[in-house]
């Protein structure tokens, strides 16, 4: 008897668990101590511009109070800046520090080169034509825009 075929969410799931682990093993070894999984869903959400706290977790799909403890953790290791909004003092507005940026930049080049060495794994096209077919469906079934990157609760 043969193995059924390994059905596509659980391949998704597997190559997203290893691209994952692969990428924060990539970040240690370039000197990036502490970066925590979860830190990547806060820096995509930010990465647009200045977010308040409520609007954040929203976005993130957590309780006000999650987002808001992951943003002081982020603040401390000088990723994020807290600001106040300019049109009301009491609004406390998220961004990007400069380290955040760089932290940014260091992750996309990893992915650029996990992609890379797939690519020499299963041909360039094959990961371009992947890419655009998961773009199209996820549009697809999002109304026309990619849905927000959540961590998982």
């Amino acid at each position: 008897m043969t193995d059924p075929p390994v059905p596509l969410a659980r391949l998704l799931a597997m190559s997203y668990r290893w691209m994952i682990d692969e990428l924060h093993r990539r970040l240690a070894a370039d000197g990036w101590r502490g970066i925590r999984p979860a830190y990547g869903f806060m820096l995509l959400a930010v990465r647009p511009g200045p977010i308040t706290p409520t609007e954040l977790a929203t976005q993130l799909g957590v309780t006000k109070q999650a987002a808001s403890k992951l943003a002081d953790a982020m603040i401390t290791d000088k990723l994020l800046d807290r600001d106040v909004d300019d049109d009301d003092a009491r609004r406390r507005r998220i961004t990007l520090a400069p380290r955040g940026l760089e932290l940014l930049a260091a992750v996309e080049a990893i992915y650029a080169a996990l992609e890379d060495e797939w690519a020499d794994i299963v041909g360039a096209t094959s990961i371009r034509q992947t890419k655009q077919r998961l773009s199209r469906a996820l549009l697809a079934v999002h109304d026309g825009a990619f849905p927000p990157i959540r961590p998982t609760p």
